[in-house]
């Protein structure tokens, strides 16, 4: 699979789950048995509904918001995407009540693919800084 069809599986994913928020698109461009490492975990997230779980929080505390992709990176099986997201906190978050905030926050997840689904992820996002925009931290 060439590196730029790779890309344009990171990209839909940004573009047609994150910023338009249609989950099920997770179904074409996620493998079932997809295996996530994110920092704020111990243990790696497991399964397609583990992805669909993530999009419907971010989606739900921040409807609206959009989520730029600053750059697209991609060598053999893996892309690399260095995002954003902006948008307003409408619901709960991480235990944190709606607060109406804007924020504007940035994360870099290396993906894996095969086939023309994202089989691995290692993701980390400024959960810090989102948590003080939100005035959940000093």
């Amino acid at each position: 699979m060439s590196t730029e069809v790779n890309k344009a599986v990171i990209r839909r994913l940004f573009e047609e789950v994150f910023n338009r928020g249609d989950v099920e698109v997770i179904d074409e461009i996620v493998a079932e048995e997809v295996i996530g490492h994110d920092a704020t975990s111990d243990e790696p997230k497991r399964g397609r509904a583990s992805v669909k779980q993530v999009a419907i929080l971010f989606r739900s505390a921040f409807p609206g918001a959009q989520y730029p992709l600053a750059d697209v990176i991609a060598e053999d099986d893996k892309v690399v995407a260095r995002w954003g997201l902006q948008g307003i906190h409408q619901a709960e978050f991480m235990d944190v009540a709606p607060t109406q905030r804007a924020v504007k926050v940035t994360g870099i997840v290396i993906y894996r693919l095969a086939e023309q689904k994202i089989v691995e992820y290692w993701g980390n996002f400024d959960t810090l800084g989102l948590m003080r925009q939100l005035g959940a931290l000093p």
